[in-house]
């Protein structure tokens, strides 16, 4: 198998994929498979920049330590004996002015300004939502990304669809649990803001007039044993070496 190692430390994880007969493949053509060795930040990456391949993450223990479930080898068998289930997880994507931004998290207005709040617009299938929304911003959210930022702002997740969450508004605005196919508008009434999808280190700018149109495509990033990555129990013991 043809395979590509991305992330941190990456000495430390050479010689236990060689123990099982995985090497790197010079290049990145034909790479059937994209490892990646860190936390959650190595995977967004690689899912950006190998958006088509289907990535194994395994946990680099110096900075995310693995309950005893998930070494790299118990994974990395699982892998090979085939009882590993291969999580197809949806591609957000956010357009303004022609660019478009993707993420499989979660994809964020913000005010650029820290002491200025955003005035926004919200139209969900084209119907007006809210004509005008005061706070710190939006987050559009799929359902792998309920338990990140959304969970951050409403305390919440959700299981089936998306997840629009407004981030300290003025108003009094219920959080959104839409239908998958949604399509969402946010129209910038008072900026500056700023877009931004994932832990992407590309923002696009936002003035006074642009609209941003939020919606899950239908493309997937394919990540085997996610369910194992995100352990609760490996996240506890990172926790707590915090």
């Amino acid at each position: 198998m043809k395979i590509k190692l991305v992330g941190k430390n990456l000495d430390d994880i050479r010689p236990v994929l060689s123990e099982y007969g995985l090497s790197e493949c010079s290049g990145s053509e034909n790479v059937e498979l994209i490892v990646t060795y860190g936390g959650d930040g190595s995977l967004l990456g690689a899912q950006r920049d190998y958006p088509d391949i289907p990535k194994l993450p395994l946990r680099d223990t110096a900075t995310a330590p693995t309950c005893p479930a998930h070494p790299a080898r118990k994974v990395i068998e699982k892998f090979l004996n085939g009882s590993m289930v291969l999580q197809r997880i949806p591609v957000l994507e956010a357009v303004c002015r022609g660019e478009t931004i993707l993420g499989i998290n979660d994809l964020v207005i913000h005010s650029r300004e820290y002491v200025s709040a955003l005035r926004y617009r919200v139209r969900i299938d084209g119907e007006l939502y809210a004509r005008e929304i005061v706070g710190d911003g939006v987050c559009f959210s799929g359902v792998h990304g309920s338990t990140a930022y959304y969970r951050s702002i409403t305390r919440g997740i959700f299981r089936v669809g998306v997840g629009l969450a407004f981030c300290n508004s003025t108003e009094v605005v219920d959080h959104l649990v839409l239908p998958e196919k949604s399509l969402i508008s946010v129209e910038i009434l008072r900026g500056p803001g700023v877009l931004t999808a994932d832990n992407d280190p590309r923002k696009i700018d936002l003035e006074v007039g642009d609209a941003v149109d939020f919606r899950q495509t239908e493309k997937f990033a394919g990540i085997w044993d996610l369910d194992g990555f995100m352990c609760p129990d490996c996240r506890t013991l990172r926790h707590r070496r915090k």
